[in-house]
């Protein structure tokens, strides 16, 4: 119970809670277009599940980000459930027209949130020092502010529909970022290169506009 330790509880406490912010993102849409009382369970099982998976990740953080092209495929398959989670249909004024199973949503959120943990573990297993008692308290800290939080954001979602393209924007950025930092394109990839911080722009751009096209269509629908 010396400086050191509390230092290590408060620098796994921020790493969390900076990572809850992507984390509440990814509940949030998935489990907008679900009946409110789904909803909460689509967000208790979804956080348990991706902490689990989590949990497992910072075990074995040390070999995981080794291997070539991991990072790659988990940013495309983020840019996928990107892709579906902008394209989920929505009515006027936010009004949901077509809504997903609460395991659709359960599935999404744990996937997502393992890919996105793929190159965060490291930072928690870093500050913990092999200690993973300090890592479930930092962890299970963060729980009630990511059910919290996306609960917020999924009824703002379903008010303001724009929030929706952003945050399908946003994965699609944290997508890009992935797919530059993968050790298996560090030979082909300058990362010193002017303007290369900017290419992860794009397919953000891109899953926003396809977010504001789709809900175009379905109003004219």
């Amino acid at each position: 119970m010396d400086s050191e330790f509390w230092a290590r509880v408060l620098g796994i406490i921020v790493i969390d809670l900076t990572l809850a912010g992507d984390n509440a993102l990814v509940i949030a849409l998935a489990v907008r277009t679900l009946p409110k009382r789904q909803q909460l369970w689509g967000r208790i099982w979804g956080t348990a599940g991706a902490v689990g998976l989590r949990l497992a990740f910072i075990a074995i953080a040390t070999y995981l980000l080794r291997i070539p092209f991991l990072q790659l495929v988990g940013g495309v398959l983020l840019l996928w459930i990107a892709f579906k989670l902008v394209h989920k249909e929505t009515g006027a004024e936010g009004r949901v027209r077509e809504g997903s199973s609460l395991r659709d949503a359960i599935w999404i959120i744990i996937v997502a949130d393992a890919v996105m943990s793929l190159d965060n573990v490291l930072a928690v297993a870093a500050a913990a020092h092999g200690n993973m008692t300090l890592v479930i308290f930092g962890i299970a800290l963060s729980l009630p502010i990511v059910v919290w939080g996306s609960g917020l954001l999924a009824t703002l979602m379903n008010r303001f529909v724009w929030i929706i393209w952003l945050g399908g924007g946003i994965v699609g950025y944290v997508a890009g970022e992935m797919i530059l930092k993968d050790h298996g394109l560090a030979r082909w990839v300058d990362h010193s290169a002017p303007g290369l911080t900017l290419l992860p722009l794009i397919p953000a751009a891109i899953i926003l506009v396809l977010g504001w096209w789709f809900d175009r269509r379905s109003r004219r629908k």
